[in-house]
Protein backbone atom coordinates (compact mmCIF):
# COMPACT_ATOMS: atom_id res chain seq x y z
CA UNK A 1 0.00 0.00 0.00
CA UNK A 2 1.02 3.58 -0.64
CA UNK A 3 0.50 4.87 2.77
CA UNK A 4 1.77 8.12 1.01
CA UNK A 5 -1.30 8.11 -1.44
CA UNK A 6 -3.44 6.87 1.75
CA UNK A 7 -3.23 9.89 3.70
CA UNK A 8 -3.29 12.73 0.71
CA UNK A 9 -6.59 11.05 -0.02
CA UNK A 10 -7.81 11.06 3.17
CA UNK A 11 -7.01 14.72 3.07
CA UNK A 12 -8.88 15.64 -0.06
CA UNK A 13 -11.83 13.30 0.74
CA UNK A 14 -15.18 15.24 1.53
CA UNK A 15 -17.04 11.33 2.36
CA UNK A 16 -14.63 9.08 4.40
CA UNK A 17 -16.09 5.71 6.10
CA UNK A 18 -14.94 3.15 8.23
CA UNK A 19 -16.25 -0.37 8.76
CA UNK A 20 -14.83 -3.19 11.33
CA UNK A 21 -15.89 -6.45 11.05
CA UNK A 22 -19.01 -8.37 12.22
CA UNK A 23 -19.95 -9.16 15.85
CA UNK A 24 -17.04 -6.94 16.35
CA UNK A 25 -14.62 -7.60 19.26
CA UNK A 26 -12.04 -5.15 21.81
CA UNK A 27 -9.66 -4.71 18.77
CA UNK A 28 -12.00 -3.75 16.37
CA UNK A 29 -13.94 -1.58 17.79
CA UNK A 30 -10.48 0.41 18.90
CA UNK A 31 -8.61 0.21 15.71
CA UNK A 32 -12.33 1.55 13.93
CA UNK A 33 -12.45 4.05 16.92
CA UNK A 34 -8.72 5.19 16.35
CA UNK A 35 -8.85 5.78 13.03
CA UNK A 36 -11.85 7.93 13.36
CA UNK A 37 -10.00 9.93 15.87
CA UNK A 38 -7.07 10.19 14.21
CA UNK A 39 -8.51 11.32 11.04
CA UNK A 40 -10.56 14.12 13.43
CA UNK A 41 -7.65 15.33 15.48
CA UNK A 42 -4.96 15.61 12.22
CA UNK A 43 -7.46 16.24 9.10
CA UNK A 44 -9.97 17.76 11.28
CA UNK A 45 -12.66 15.94 9.30
CA UNK A 46 -15.45 13.26 10.99
CA UNK A 47 -15.52 10.28 9.27
CA UNK A 48 -18.76 8.15 9.26
CA UNK A 49 -18.44 4.99 11.06
CA UNK A 50 -20.34 1.37 10.76
CA UNK A 51 -20.50 -1.01 13.25
CA UNK A 52 -22.79 -4.04 13.74
CA UNK A 53 -22.78 -2.91 17.36
CA UNK A 54 -21.06 -1.44 19.91
CA UNK A 55 -21.44 -2.90 23.49
CA UNK A 56 -22.15 -0.04 26.01
CA UNK A 57 -18.73 -0.81 28.02
CA UNK A 58 -17.09 0.47 25.12
CA UNK A 59 -18.74 3.69 24.33
CA UNK A 60 -16.75 5.74 26.71
CA UNK A 61 -14.01 6.32 23.75
CA UNK A 62 -14.63 9.39 21.91
CA UNK A 63 -16.65 8.29 18.76
CA UNK A 64 -18.59 5.66 20.62
CA UNK A 65 -21.97 7.34 20.95
CA UNK A 66 -21.52 8.11 17.04
CA UNK A 67 -21.27 4.40 16.12
CA UNK A 68 -23.62 4.12 13.00
CA UNK A 69 -25.50 0.52 13.53
CA UNK A 70 -27.99 0.59 10.57
CA UNK A 71 -26.39 0.61 7.01
CA UNK A 72 -28.43 2.98 4.95
CA UNK A 73 -28.43 3.65 1.47
CA UNK A 74 -26.12 6.76 0.25
CA UNK A 75 -23.93 7.89 -2.10
CA UNK A 76 -20.50 6.46 -2.64
CA UNK A 77 -17.71 7.20 -0.47
CA UNK A 78 -14.37 9.28 -1.44
CA UNK A 79 -12.66 7.12 0.84
CA UNK A 80 -13.72 3.49 2.88
CA UNK A 81 -11.49 1.88 5.27
CA UNK A 82 -11.95 -1.78 6.46
CA UNK A 83 -10.16 -2.70 9.55
CA UNK A 84 -9.45 -5.82 11.04
CA UNK A 85 -11.56 -8.19 8.57
CA UNK A 86 -9.96 -10.50 6.86
CA UNK A 87 -12.64 -10.91 4.02
CA UNK A 88 -15.37 -9.29 2.70
CA UNK A 89 -17.76 -11.90 4.07
CA UNK A 90 -16.70 -10.38 7.61
CA UNK A 91 -18.18 -6.70 6.98
CA UNK A 92 -21.40 -7.71 6.07
CA UNK A 93 -23.48 -5.09 5.00
CA UNK A 94 -20.75 -2.67 4.75
CA UNK A 95 -19.57 -4.59 1.89
CA UNK A 96 -21.77 -2.26 -0.38
CA UNK A 97 -19.65 0.83 0.53
CA UNK A 98 -16.35 -0.77 0.49
CA UNK A 99 -17.59 -1.94 -3.26
CA UNK A 100 -18.87 1.73 -4.62
CA UNK A 101 -16.37 3.82 -3.27
CA UNK A 102 -13.86 5.80 -4.91
CA UNK A 103 -10.75 4.61 -3.03
CA UNK A 104 -10.73 0.97 -0.92
CA UNK A 105 -8.43 0.42 1.76
CA UNK A 106 -8.10 -2.65 4.50
CA UNK A 107 -5.63 -2.57 7.47
CA UNK A 108 -5.41 -6.15 8.87
CA UNK A 109 -3.45 -8.36 10.99
CA UNK A 110 -4.79 -11.70 10.16
CA UNK A 111 -2.82 -13.59 8.21
CA UNK A 112 -5.79 -15.56 6.57
CA UNK A 113 -6.44 -11.91 4.93
CA UNK A 114 -7.77 -12.07 1.33
CA UNK A 115 -6.77 -8.60 -0.05
CA UNK A 116 -10.15 -7.80 -1.18
CA UNK A 117 -9.53 -3.77 -0.87
CA UNK A 118 -8.19 -1.84 -3.65
CA UNK A 119 -5.59 -1.45 -1.36
CA UNK A 120 -4.37 -3.36 1.62
CA UNK A 121 -1.98 -3.47 4.14
CA UNK A 122 -2.28 -6.94 5.84
CA UNK A 123 0.82 -6.89 9.03
CA UNK A 124 0.28 -10.85 10.73
CA UNK A 125 3.51 -9.86 12.59
CA UNK A 126 1.42 -7.12 14.57
CA UNK A 127 -0.71 -8.32 17.99
CA UNK A 128 -3.44 -6.26 16.66
CA UNK A 129 -4.91 -3.80 14.19
CA UNK A 130 -4.55 -1.41 16.69
CA UNK A 131 -0.92 -1.91 17.09
CA UNK A 132 -0.83 -2.06 13.27
CA UNK A 133 -2.35 1.38 13.24
CA UNK A 134 -0.59 2.75 16.19
CA UNK A 135 2.75 2.48 14.23
CA UNK A 136 1.48 3.88 10.59
CA UNK A 137 0.03 7.17 12.70
CA UNK A 138 2.36 10.21 13.25
CA UNK A 139 2.66 9.82 16.73
CA UNK A 140 2.83 13.74 16.70
CA UNK A 141 -1.12 13.77 15.95
CA UNK A 142 -1.95 10.65 18.41
CA UNK A 143 -3.74 12.58 20.87
CA UNK A 144 -5.46 11.17 23.65
CA UNK A 145 -8.70 9.53 22.39
CA UNK A 146 -7.00 8.05 19.44
CA UNK A 147 -4.35 6.43 22.42
CA UNK A 148 -7.41 5.25 24.45
CA UNK A 149 -8.66 3.67 21.43
CA UNK A 150 -5.48 2.17 20.27
CA UNK A 151 -4.85 0.44 24.07
CA UNK A 152 -8.00 -0.84 24.12
CA UNK A 153 -7.30 -2.71 20.76
CA UNK A 154 -4.14 -4.19 21.85
CA UNK A 155 -5.40 -5.09 25.42
CA UNK A 156 -8.28 -7.32 23.63
CA UNK A 157 -6.12 -8.89 21.17
CA UNK A 158 -3.32 -9.66 23.53
CA UNK A 159 -5.57 -10.96 26.50
CA UNK A 160 -3.88 -7.87 28.51
CA UNK A 161 -0.49 -9.03 27.43
CA UNK A 162 -0.95 -12.46 28.03
CA UNK A 163 -1.10 -13.85 24.94
CA UNK A 164 1.89 -15.33 22.94
CA UNK A 165 1.43 -12.68 20.03
CA UNK A 166 2.55 -10.03 22.50
CA UNK A 167 6.30 -8.72 21.52
CA UNK A 168 8.47 -6.33 22.23
CA UNK A 169 6.94 -4.16 19.90
CA UNK A 170 3.59 -4.35 21.75
CA UNK A 171 5.03 -3.38 24.81
CA UNK A 172 6.71 -0.15 23.33
CA UNK A 173 3.46 0.71 21.45
CA UNK A 174 1.63 0.40 24.67
CA UNK A 175 4.23 2.13 26.59
CA UNK A 176 3.90 5.01 23.83
CA UNK A 177 0.77 5.70 24.57
CA UNK A 178 0.53 5.58 28.30
CA UNK A 179 2.90 8.40 27.76
CA UNK A 180 -0.51 9.77 26.09
CA UNK A 181 -2.07 10.06 29.00
CA UNK A 182 -3.98 6.81 28.79
CA UNK A 183 -4.90 5.20 32.19
CA UNK A 184 -4.10 1.50 32.18
CA UNK A 185 -6.77 0.40 34.88
CA UNK A 186 -9.39 2.15 33.35
CA UNK A 187 -9.28 1.11 29.67
CA UNK A 188 -8.60 -2.61 31.16
CA UNK A 189 -11.14 -3.00 34.24
CA UNK A 190 -13.88 -0.82 32.59
CA UNK A 191 -13.72 -3.03 29.25
CA UNK A 192 -12.24 -6.64 29.47
CA UNK A 193 -12.80 -7.34 33.38
CA UNK A 194 -15.98 -5.71 34.28
CA UNK A 195 -19.10 -7.41 33.79
CA UNK A 196 -22.71 -6.84 34.62
CA UNK A 197 -24.67 -9.34 36.85
CA UNK A 198 -26.49 -10.66 33.88
CA UNK A 199 -22.94 -11.00 32.11
CA UNK A 200 -21.92 -13.17 35.67
CA UNK A 201 -24.94 -15.44 35.41
CA UNK A 202 -24.16 -16.34 31.64
CA UNK A 203 -20.86 -17.01 32.45
CA UNK A 204 -21.67 -19.19 35.89
CA UNK A 205 -23.90 -20.96 33.18
CA UNK A 206 -21.56 -21.48 30.60
CA UNK A 207 -19.06 -23.25 33.08
CA UNK A 208 -21.89 -25.28 34.52
CA UNK A 209 -22.98 -26.29 31.06
CA UNK A 210 -19.75 -27.14 29.57
CA UNK A 211 -18.43 -30.40 28.64
CA UNK A 212 -14.95 -32.10 27.92
CA UNK A 213 -13.81 -33.70 25.46
CA UNK A 214 -10.85 -36.14 23.67
CA UNK A 215 -9.45 -36.85 27.53
CA UNK A 216 -10.14 -33.42 28.42
CA UNK A 217 -7.71 -31.40 25.85
CA UNK A 218 -10.94 -29.68 24.66
CA UNK A 219 -14.04 -27.36 26.81
CA UNK A 220 -16.60 -27.25 24.63
CA UNK A 221 -19.91 -24.82 25.83
CA UNK A 222 -22.61 -23.39 24.02
CA UNK A 223 -25.44 -20.44 24.03
CA UNK A 224 -28.67 -21.23 22.53
CA UNK A 225 -30.97 -18.30 20.97
CA UNK A 226 -33.16 -18.81 23.45
CA UNK A 227 -31.13 -18.51 26.57
CA UNK A 228 -29.80 -15.25 24.93
CA UNK A 229 -33.49 -13.95 24.93
CA UNK A 230 -34.01 -15.44 28.45
CA UNK A 231 -31.23 -12.96 29.61
CA UNK A 232 -31.53 -10.05 27.65
CA UNK A 233 -28.32 -10.05 26.22
CA UNK A 234 -26.63 -10.61 22.61
CA UNK A 235 -23.60 -12.41 21.07
CA UNK A 236 -21.10 -9.11 22.28
CA UNK A 237 -22.26 -9.74 25.62
CA UNK A 238 -20.24 -12.71 26.00
CA UNK A 239 -16.84 -11.34 25.61
CA UNK A 240 -14.56 -12.97 28.43
CA UNK A 241 -16.28 -16.16 28.42
CA UNK A 242 -14.04 -18.25 25.94
CA UNK A 243 -10.52 -16.97 27.41
CA UNK A 244 -12.61 -18.34 31.12
CA UNK A 245 -12.47 -21.58 29.32
CA UNK A 246 -9.43 -21.91 27.75
CA UNK A 247 -7.32 -21.52 31.00
CA UNK A 248 -9.14 -24.68 32.63
CA UNK A 249 -6.02 -27.13 33.75
CA UNK A 250 -5.24 -29.60 30.82
CA UNK A 251 -7.27 -28.01 28.23
CA UNK A 252 -5.59 -27.03 24.72
CA UNK A 253 -8.59 -25.69 22.97
CA UNK A 254 -12.05 -23.94 23.97
CA UNK A 255 -15.19 -24.06 21.43
CA UNK A 256 -17.36 -21.00 22.77
CA UNK A 257 -21.10 -21.51 19.96
CA UNK A 258 -23.15 -18.46 20.35
CA UNK A 259 -26.55 -18.94 18.35
CA UNK A 260 -26.89 -15.58 16.26
CA UNK A 261 -30.12 -16.80 14.95
CA UNK A 262 -31.99 -20.63 14.66
CA UNK A 263 -29.11 -23.19 13.54
CA UNK A 264 -26.77 -20.35 12.85
CA UNK A 265 -23.90 -20.30 15.17
CA UNK A 266 -20.75 -17.79 15.81
CA UNK A 267 -17.77 -19.96 16.73
CA UNK A 268 -15.16 -18.60 18.95
CA UNK A 269 -12.07 -20.80 19.64
CA UNK A 270 -8.86 -20.40 21.50
CA UNK A 271 -5.48 -22.74 21.94
CA UNK A 272 -2.99 -22.43 23.94
CA UNK A 273 0.09 -24.52 23.44
CA UNK A 274 -0.34 -26.70 19.95
CA UNK A 275 -3.66 -26.58 17.80
CA UNK A 276 -3.73 -23.88 14.82
CA UNK A 277 -7.77 -23.04 15.06
CA UNK A 278 -7.25 -20.58 12.30
CA UNK A 279 -6.61 -23.16 10.17
CA UNK A 280 -9.63 -24.73 11.35
CA UNK A 281 -11.76 -21.50 11.03
CA UNK A 282 -11.00 -20.98 7.87
CA UNK A 283 -12.16 -24.76 6.48
CA UNK A 284 -15.57 -23.22 7.83
CA UNK A 285 -15.30 -20.05 6.02
CA UNK A 286 -13.54 -17.70 8.93
CA UNK A 287 -10.52 -17.13 9.85
CA UNK A 288 -8.41 -15.50 12.99
CA UNK A 289 -4.64 -16.00 14.28
CA UNK A 290 -3.03 -19.92 15.25
CA UNK A 291 -4.42 -19.63 18.59
CA UNK A 292 -7.51 -17.04 18.30
CA UNK A 293 -9.76 -17.56 15.54
CA UNK A 294 -13.51 -18.02 14.64
CA UNK A 295 -16.18 -18.80 12.13
CA UNK A 296 -19.80 -18.92 11.40
CA UNK A 297 -21.55 -22.85 11.52
CA UNK A 298 -24.78 -24.61 10.64
CA UNK A 299 -26.94 -27.30 11.87
CA UNK A 300 -27.19 -28.38 16.02
CA UNK A 301 -24.47 -27.29 18.45
CA UNK A 302 -23.81 -30.95 18.20
CA UNK A 303 -22.90 -31.14 14.71
CA UNK A 304 -20.73 -28.40 14.69
CA UNK A 305 -19.08 -29.57 17.56
CA UNK A 306 -18.41 -33.21 15.63
CA UNK A 307 -17.43 -30.95 12.68
CA UNK A 308 -14.52 -29.12 14.57
CA UNK A 309 -13.43 -31.71 17.06
CA UNK A 310 -12.77 -34.06 14.10
CA UNK A 311 -10.18 -31.56 13.17
CA UNK A 312 -8.76 -30.74 16.31
CA UNK A 313 -8.33 -34.59 16.66
CA UNK A 314 -6.32 -34.72 13.48
CA UNK A 315 -3.42 -31.72 14.60
CA UNK A 316 -3.13 -33.68 18.37
CA UNK A 317 -2.21 -37.00 16.97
Amino acid sequence: MDLEKFWENIEKAESIGITGHVNPDGDCIGSCLAMYNYILNKYNKKAELFLETIPAKFRFINGGEDVITDYPDRNTFDVFIAIDSGDLDRIGIAEKYLNAAKHSYCFDHHGTNTGYAQENLIDPGAAAAAELLALLFDEEYIDLNTAKALYLGIVHDTGVFKHSNTTRKTMETAGMLLEKGVISSEIIDKTFYEKTYIQNQVLGRCLMESILLMDGKVIVSYVSAEVQKLYGISTTDMSGIIDQLRITKGVEVAILLKESKKREWFVSMRSNEIVDVSRISVMFGGGGHIRAAGCTMYGSAHDCINSLTKEIEKQLI
